[in-house]
């Protein structure tokens, strides 16, 4: 079998985009990136950045489509072997060449164990069962897979190219405040806790030829100025002070739209939150107890009082827009009197105390959930916690007693490996509830693998028709990302990939 799924459009890299007015564009981000290594973390936050910086050999587009980037087609050979054709000319940032050698050295620190100077990646399952990269030519590799993965080259926009000539020289420890990508905008400085500076590469390629426009970056800067404070950063958009800010307050959105000079963006997001029940431990180790938490929520006051009627209520943790969705499945039905029978049954006449862990930021949630959940009978205390401590606190549920925590999960690839697996297949990396079910296991490793769109879909379904009965997590909502902006800022929309990457952005005085 010989498929081509990608060949980049000659027209479109005809494109070339007007350089503005020499400006700086300035975004006031909620959060500091974690390092400067695109294969040293499993941070949104600091991808988002990154992308400015680094590019894939294949980029994802607003609708969800995967087109050619660093390469100029990407071709399957059979069901275990992909190979990219590679565009030449294309420069790193000191001016060096791009070549399948940096292509290969950049998957190689991906998938080897211990190939990050005796480190092996934490985005190792972003490039799924991968076995090797293969230089075929100086501008063509090869993908080698251990065995069939349906969503290969969906998952290949989230791996950047790094050069291997730079990391070599700057070793694993240099790239983590280092940079050096074939990307629109290169590094000029990063200030930790206070922001990242970025200029126009004025050699940059193009990017995808498919995402017009085509050419170097239409500002001379781009300044992430890093303001924890949601309050803060409302004050510095209406200010004048940044161009953009994201996680905007909901409770600010009609300050920000009465204001004449700014405006609110959004976008359908891919990030879900839930609740974590530790499931190990009672009283959640009782799916009783499980399912009235869950009926003790109204979801749909909350969206609509606290998050301003921008998100949809959530079945299980899976996107409606997601593949292998099960539309059978419906919100848990907001039902008090339920909730508190189900506790009954559960050995709990009386209702339950119960501690709900939330990160500072989602407190006003929280704290809507919890007082939802108390008048259901399971008696809340929120505890506020710094978002790192914990993220440390819950990775083994089985050796704390905590009993509740409010997170969130994204899925920018809108298909369940992506988020089900690692939030809910026995003892995965994002399983902080302790849960574990032989079946669900069973059907998410073969799902895999299969190569049958319709099969490999209803083992998805089927799988979500379990969690959704036995409830390891209180599901919650799919919010909107929404962003506050200046009127100057033009040709930028948030994208619903929950990355803001300002190629194509322009500031109009």
């Amino acid at each position: 079998m010989r498929k081509t799924l990608l060949v980049a459009g000659v027209a479109a890299a005809a494109l070339v985009a007007i350089r503005a007015e020499a400006v700086d564009l300035r975004v006031g981000y909620s959060s500091d990136v974690v390092t400067l290594d695109p294969g040293n973390h499993r941070s949104r936050v600091t991808e988002s950045v990154l992308l400015n910086v680094y590019d894939a050999v294949v980029a994802r587009t607003d609708d969800m489509r995967i087109v050619p980037e660093i390469a100029e087609s990407l071709v399957q050979i059979d069901a275990k072997t992909w190979e990219a054709k590679l565009r030449k000319g294309i420069k790193f940032h000191d001016g060096s060449e791009l070549t399948a050698a940096d292509v290969k050295f950049s998957f190689d620190r991906l998938t080897k164990d211990g190939a990050m100077d005796g480190k092996t990646s934490p985005r190792k399952s972003l490039v799924g069962p991968l076995a090797d990269t293969l230089v075929v030519d100086s501008h063509t590799v090869r993908f080698v897979l251990e065995t069939p993965w349906p969503i290969f080259a969906a998952y290949l926009p989230f791996n950047q190219v790094v050069s291997k000539a730079f990391v070599e020289r700057v070793k694993t420890d240099g790239l983590a405040t280092q940079a050096m990508g074939p990307g629109p905008f290169k590094l000029v400085e990063w200030r930790r806790g206070d922001s990242v500076i970025l200029e126009r590469f004025a050699d940059y390629y193009g990017g995808a030829a498919a995402v017009p426009p085509v050419g170097p970056a239409r500002v001379d800067r781009v300044i992430f100025k890093i303001i924890p404070e949601p309050s803060s950063r409302v004050s510095a958009l209406l200010a004048g002070e940044v161009d953009l800010i994201d996680e905007l307050p909901h409770h600010a959105i009609k300050q920000i739209e009465a204001n004449p000079r700014t405006q609110v963006l959004r976008t359908n997001g891919t990030r879900s939150f839930f609740v974590d029940f530790n499931t190990t431990k009672p009283p959640f180790n009782d799916v009783r107890v499980r399912q009235a938490a869950n009926h003790a929520i109204n979801r749909k006051l909350i969206i609509d009082r606290i998050l301003s009627g921008l998100a949809v209520p959530l079945a299980t943790l899976i996107s409606p827009d997601s593949y292998g969705y099960n539309k059978d499945l419906q919100p848990y039905a907001y039902d008090v009197a339920k909730a508190k029978a189900l506790l009954a049954e559960a050995g709990h006449p009386n209702g339950v105390d119960v501690t709900l862990d939330v990160p500072n930021a989602f407190k006003e949630q929280a704290e809507a959930v919890g007082a939802m959940l108390t008048q259901a009978g399971l008696r809340t205390k929120v505890q506020l916690w710094e978002a790192t401590a914990l993220a440390a606190l819950w990775k083994e549920p089985e050796k704390h007693d905590r009993n509740m925590q409010f997170r969130s999960w994204g899925d920018g690839a809108l298909d369940p490996v992506g988020i089900f697996v690692p939030v809910l297949k026995t003892r995965d990396r994002g399983n902080n509830s302790g849960y574990s079910n032989p079946e669900v296991d069973r059907l998410l490793t073969a799902a895999d693998t299969e190569t049958d769109v319709a099969k490999r879909s209803k083992m998805y379904e089927d799988a979500q028709a379990i969690i959704h009965r036995e409830a390891p997590l209180l599901y919650l909502w799919l919010p909107q990302d929404v962003y506050g902006a200046s009127r100057r800022l033009k040709d930028w929309q948030p994208s619903p990939r929950g990355v803001v990457k300002l190629h194509d952005a322009r500031i109009e005085n």
